[in-house]
């Protein structure tokens, strides 16, 4: 559970960096998804194999382990226990739950283009070839206030997950004690909201751009030059 966790934890870490440089234009990020698209089949898919074993032993170490707590709470009526849990570690399962059914949906909808086909018609020029504009991609994605709002709640549930999640993935690796508990815990809550803040930017511009006044993106524009 730690170790595919502390994989997974930096995996988000690098795809939310790579997914803010919508905020340097459109040929930062469609340079950096076009890098992505052009790695070598056995770096790419070697990658993505590698995550996917890391999830599925991640999400089968998890049910045991409910399991295992289940089985270790005590059936008699009468006896009573007070136990110190945070709202984030009595939700674990819940959220992971959730955050699997995103994760499969955020593959079809950005990655395998499944939800909106529309995508693959999404075309632009990088340097005299011709790539996916992800860029556009994205904003008109966000643009449905449904599937934005979707996102920030994900990442609102990805941010308790991991602020519990990261906190006992040090504890099961034997760095967490009396003396470093606050610290780890501490530096868990803060890389959870860092996360959080991190993928919440882009739905939040585009659905400020396109309700507000403000004109983070240019929503009006990428969808009028699409339509």
């Amino acid at each position: 559970m730690a170790i595919t966790g502390l994989i997974m934890v930096g995996f988000v870490l690098f795809h939310m960096l790579g997914n803010l440089q919508m905020f340097q234009g459109p040929d930062a990020i469609n340079t950096y998804a076009h890098f992505l698209k052009t790695l070598p089949p056995a770096v790419m898919w070697g990658g993505r194999l590698f995550l996917l074993a890391a999830a599925g032993v991640h999400v089968a170490t998890a049910i045991s382990l409910t399991r295992e707590n289940c089985k270790a709470c005590p059936t008699d009526p009468g006896v009573k226990e007070r136990v110190q849990a945070t709202l984030s570690s009595k939700t674990m399962a819940l959220s992971g739950s959730i955050l699997l059914f995103f994760i499969v949906f955020h593959i079809l909808h950005f990655t395998t283009h499944t939800i909106f086909p529309v995508y693959k018609t999404f075309m632009t020029d990088l340097d005299g070839q011709q790539v996916y504009d992800v860029y556009s991609m994205v904003i008109y994605g966000f643009s449905n206030a449904w599937i934005a709002t979707f996102y920030i709640i994900a990442m609102g549930l990805l941010c308790m997950h991991l602020s519990h999640g990261v906190s006992s993935m040090f504890q099961s690796l034997g760095l967490r004690n009396n003396y470093w508990r606050k610290t780890f815990d501490i530096f868990a809550a803060l890389y959870g909201w860092v996360i959080f803040i991190g993928f919440v930017s882009n739905p939040a511009a585009v659905l400020l751009s396109e309700y507000t006044s403000l004109n983070i993106f240019p929503v009006q524009d990428v969808l009028l030059r699409l339509s």
